[in-house]
């Protein structure tokens, strides 16, 4: 499992880190904000553990940005704001848990396992943004009326979009996500899979619609979260 874990207290840091590493997870820590909001767009993770004093951007904030940018990753808020007032805000701007400091790592451990097991039972088989609707089991996309089976690139590539709508990935990260590859290598096979992905979404009657992944000119793609 893959913790994104956002704490500027380097004291607190160091033994949580130990704490999640004896329990066989991995983990991304960050002491700012703005910078563990880049890592939370970036990649994918399983579990965020998110102090809310921090520098660059608060823990309210950057949980209110990635709701809004449709990251459902659980969040577990780690603070020293424990009154209720706070834990209230925290819960409203999208936490799915909340612990005070001071806590003992064990439960900390514990709690992220539940919201890890809370997440896999619900987690469905299908992702969806507005009429794109793809079924990780089959591989299967369907917009609109119509419906086709991707390749495992198509669907990798799909997927990784689809999972953090209007955010936009850069080519680079899609290599690397997708091919594996940690460079660029000067070539369009990126391009090229969205275009077979779009040939497939429009080859029917709902071509009419606009296609739902858009091309950042210079920079990447992202999907559409309106008219999707």
């Amino acid at each position: 499992m893959k913790i994104l874990f956002i704490e500027d207290e380097l004291k607190i840091a160091d033994f949580v880190l130990q704490g999640f590493s004896q329990a066989g997870f991995e983990t991304d820590h960050f002491t700012q904000g703005t910078i563990g909001l880049k890592a939370a767009f970036a990649q994918q993770y399983d579990c965020i553990v998110l102090d809310l004093m921090l520098p660059g951007l608060d823990g309210i904030d950057f949980l209110k940005q990635i709701r809004g940018a449709g990251n459902l990753t659980p969040v577990l808020i780690l603070t020293a704001k424990g009154d209720l007032n706070d834990r209230l805000i925290g819960f409203d701007a999208g936490a799915d848990d909340y612990l005070s400091k001071p806590f003992y790592v064990e439960e900390l451990v514990a709690r992220v396992k539940s919201l890890l097991s809370r997440n896999k039972l619900q987690e469905s088989n299908l992702l969806s943004v507005g009429h794109l609707v793809l079924d990780r089991i089959s591989r299967r996309v369907q917009w609109f009326e119509h419906s086709m089976v991707l390749s495992q690139r198509e669907f990798s590539l799909l997927d990784y979009l689809m999972r953090t709508p209007g955010h936009i990935f850069t080519r680079k990260q899609i290599l690397k996500h997708v091919w594996n590859i940690d460079f660029d290598p000067q070539t369009n096979v990126v391009d090229v899979c969205i275009q077979r992905i779009k040939k497939k979404l429009t080859s029917t009657s709902s071509q009419q619609a606009e296609f739902p992944i858009e091309a950042i000119r210079g920079v990447g793609y992202k999907i559409k979260t309106t008219d999707v």
